[in-house]
């Protein structure tokens, strides 16, 4: 291969990233983003954004793709193809789940990872009743009921709704609990919480 020709393919693989990245960080924002803005993120000079900007914009032709390039307030952002106005209009416009409360995230949490798990561990773990947040759980489909424990309380575990929701391919993918870093006195309250519901496991 002649050395230009691989220049020239090095420097179209870089632009193809540059596309990449910017598409992703309008993706993301809720805001128009100038050019400066992006070339820093990006970590290119101003030039390179502007090329991968008429990159993207050739990419979204109106009237072929659902999602436009607009230049707004002095910045870059994506819109929606007015065309696709009814369709999302027909989408928005249903009722929202709203979101976990932190009781309801503390639960369902002690449930992915020590499943299952019975609702008065969950109590025991949490240091509050976990009534209310478990009924909720089950009602939203994220938790399920998994039999009865050898005290005859309804045991709990993830439903397949949960690894949905969070994009899990299964709950090896949990995020792994060592890399959480709490306070000194998060670590020994939790550490005292978990070893009461050990012992609490393992009475006879």
């Amino acid at each position: 291969m002649a050395p230009e020709a691989g220049a020239t393919e090095s420097a179209e693989s870089d632009l193809a990233a540059t596309v990449r990245e910017v598409e992703a960080l309008l993706f993301l924002s809720t805001q128009p983003v100038s050019e400066i803005d992006l070339a820093e993120a990006c970590q290119v000079d101003v030039g390179r954004i502007a090329d991968a900007v008429g990159r993207l914009e050739s990419d979204l032709v109106p009237g072929r793709r659902g999602i436009r390039l607009r230049r707004v307030a002095g910045g870059l952002t994506l819109a929606t193809d007015p065309a696709t106005e009814a369709a999302a209009r027909r989408l928005l416009a249903k009722p929202r789940t709203p979101p976990l409360t932190q009781a309801q995230a503390e639960t369902l949490a002690i449930v992915a990872y020590l499943q299952p798990v019975s609702r008065p561990e969950i109590a025991r773990i949490r240091g509050v009743s976990s009534e209310s947040a478990v009924s909720s759980l089950s009602e939203r489909g994220l938790i399920e009921e998994s039999g009865r424990s050898r005290f005859g309380a309804t045991i709990y575990r993830t439903s397949p709704l949960f690894e949905k929701v969070f994009g899990l391919d299964g709950l090896d993918a949990l995020p792994d609990p060592t890399r959480f870093d709490p306070t000194p006195e998060d670590e020994r309250d939790l550490r005292e919480r978990l070893l009461a519901a050990g012992e609490q496991r393992t009475e006879p």
